[in-house]
């Protein structure tokens, strides 16, 4: 399969994906989100992004200087690329990848974005850092856990998701907006 809606293809810029090989059991983790899923979420990018076709043998921690993963998560509950300005700082600050962040994270960050959206309110990386401490939940990828003695700030967040380790998809770095900033290899360290 063909890229969709790109420019002409570049096939000098069109380097391979290499394996960062931080995931512990890879071979469980192997890309299932197939070109069919991807062309019902592609409404979420610019019109001209530019996507990897599906390949069964691709691993999350692929990195290159092309091609940036995404999870699926975020866009099958609502968000947009580029993300808004809370979630953008929130990665910039930490310097994680997008596809190391966990559902329960996505969940997270959308419901804030929400709150800041409908009730007009300002939050930031500190309050957010009142709220939550960034863990990792092996393989180098993160979650929100609440602050020791107090309740859960956002419920229903933390609810299971199957097969999301599987569920990502490429995206050529120089077809979406800050593309070329994005960072290339997994951090093995969060931070807020």
């Amino acid at each position: 399969m063909k890229l969709r809606c790109s420019p002409a293809k570049d096939h000098q810029k069109d380097s391979p994906l290499k394996s960062q090989g931080i995931i512990k059991d890879s071979s469980k983790e192997l890309c299932c989100f197939t070109d069919p899923e991807i062309d019902r979420i592609r409404h979420c990018f610019p019109a001209n992004s530019a996507f990897k076709p599906f390949d069964p043998t691709a691993k999350s921690d692929f990195v290159s200087n092309t091609w940036v993963a995404f999870p699926a998560t975020p866009f099958l509950i609502g968000f947009s690329y580029p993300f808004p300005a809370f979630t953008q700082s929130f990665f910039s600050l930490t310097g994680m990848c997008y596809i190391q962040a966990m559902p329960m994270m996505w969940r997270v960050l959308y419901t804030l974005e929400s709150i800041i959206e409908l009730e007009g309110i300002e939050l930031g990386m500190s309050e957010l850092a009142e709220l939550y401490n960034i863990v990792s939940h092996g393989s180098h990828r993160y979650l929100f856990k609440h602050k020791p003695g107090d309740p859960h700030p956002i419920l229903k967040t933390t609810k299971n998701d199957t097969n999301w380790k599987k569920r990502f998809f490429f995206v050529r770095k120089d077809s979406i907006p800050d593309g070329k900033d994005l960072p290339i290899k997994w951090t093995t360290h969060g931070r807020i």
